[in-house]
């Protein structure tokens, strides 16, 4: 299994998915960009998220929050006071050690070296807000996104005047100061959330949750992933942060293990509740038809966006053999693919056939992401845009000058079919849906 990993962050790096951050001087850890191709697979993620849970919804309304908040926020939230993480060092090779993830407290898991008594490590990343570097302009990189929607709690109902429940969307950077990040883009320091927090009437709040669960988990399989490496794990009590009743993960098989994908917790009325005492703000409800005022439950959903475009990866690999040579190819859901159709000339030194292989790209470019490729031969041009994930290729060739038809290869078949130039538009809306671009 750990050879399709590395095989995996091979790809990303040679086809321009996701490459080590600030490369060119030897890396930083754990830091990762991405690429023309990563960067349109996670917007891809995104639109597919927002348009679930945003535009497809009557209940739910987005936001995004600055990352720089007011210190109390943390304070109220209890990130101050209790988000922090056991570590131990090892006195041996120096290497740090997150003690949940030590089965043997007292050896080094990597040298067999002594290990350090646990100490509590704050996962908070501080910064300076101002000019002057001084302990009261101490600020923090938000380690959650859900704190932004919490304090705009007041502003929603006054703007909006939402009915419960109703919900808010946000999708946006967060940090940590992970003591232990790794296995590539799944735990960093600077990740990307996609999270909702979900306001209901108390005595809802269990089966809201529930329908939570459900509906999260039917989302993933909804943009490909497949179901045999998708589970639900409900946590434990000694699990549980301090702010939540219940939470439930869905989790993905990695090559690694099962590992969490998306948390939906229930966080009672804890949030407002904090915000409420520690602003002087009256946050609670009111409900014009019982004429009563109350704290509303909460049940998040959050999700990574990185877990899950690496879970997307890791899902769609697929090597083939054919004619005696291994083919790779990324089966990615057509929601998701970076590259819809890729287009051809099968002779760059025609100026027609080029110049038509250009008009059909640019024709394309208004219905569907497109590209147009003229860089290497068709058979290596076929395995580049199969690892990107491309859909559809379509060749201009000699003939086509003659009876105007193209061939378009689908990448799943590898089947080819000869279409009219005027007819690419409709077979590809007829194989894509007119809500694929």
């Amino acid at each position: 299994m750990a050879e399709i990993m590395d095989k995996i962050v091979a790809l990303c790096k040679r086809r321009g998915f996701i490459f080590p951050g600030s490369d060119i001087y030897g890396g930083l850890a754990n830091s990762w960009d991405y690429g023309p191709y990563g960067v349109e697979l996670k917007n891809n993620i995104k639109r597919a998220w927002w348009k679930a849970n945003v535009y497809g919804r009557d209940d739910m309304f987005g936001m995004d929050a600055a990352i720089l908040m007011h210190p109390k926020t943390w304070e109220a939230s209890g990130h101050v006071q209790n988000f922090f993480d056991l570590k131990s060092d090892c006195k041996s090779c120096k290497k740090r050690f997150k003690v949940a993830d030590l089965k043997d407290h007292k050896h080094c898991p990597e040298c067999a070296g002594e290990l350090t008594e646990p100490k509590q490590f704050n996962l908070m990343l501080r910064t300076y807000y101002g000019v002057i570097d001084d302990p009261a302009s101490v600020v923090y990189l938000r380690p959650e996104t859900a704190q932004g929607m919490f304090v705009n709690f007041l502003n929603i109902l006054n703007s909006c005047h939402p009915k419960l429940p109703f919900g808010l969307a946000q999708i946006g950077k967060a940090f940590r100061n992970e003591i232990t990040p790794g296995n590539f883009t799944f735990r960093t320091r600077e990740f990307e959330q996609m999270e909702i927090e979900y306001f209901c009437r108390p005595e809802e709040a269990d089966k809201v949750y529930e329908e939570w669960v459900d509906q999260r988990k039917k989302w993933y399989l909804e943009i490909g992933i497949r179901p045999e490496n998708l589970r639900i794990r409900q946590h434990q009590k000694d699990e549980l942060a301090h702010y939540a009743k219940a939470c439930t993960d869905v989790e993905y098989r990695f090559p690694w293990g099962w590992s969490e994908l998306e948390g939906i917790a229930n966080r009672t009325d804890f949030d407002l509740r904090q915000h409420a005492q520690y602003s002087g703000k009256d946050l609670r409800y009111f409900d014009d038809a019982t004429k009563e005022r109350f704290y509303p439950y909460i049940i998040e959903p959050s999700g990574g966006v990185d877990r899950c475009a690496l879970a997307v990866l890791v899902d769609a690999y697929y090597e083939q053999e054919v004619k005696g040579n291994i083919r790779v190819v990324l089966r990615l859901h057509r929601d998701l693919a970076p590259i819809k159709v890729a287009v051809f000339p099968l002779l760059k030194n025609r100026a027609e056939i080029v110049e038509t292989a250009k008009k059909i790209s640019a024709d394309l470019k208004k219905f569907f992401v497109t590209i147009y490729d003229d860089t290497a031969a068709i058979g290596k041009l076929y395995r580049r845009q199969d690892e990107i994930g491309t859909l559809f290729c379509i060749t201009v060739d000699v003939q086509s000058m003659e009876d105007q038809k193209v061939t378009i290869r689908d990448r799943d078949t590898m089947q080819q079919e000869r279409i009219s130039n005027d007819k690419i538009v409709q077979y590809l809306f007829d194989k894509l849906g007119k809500g694929c671009c």
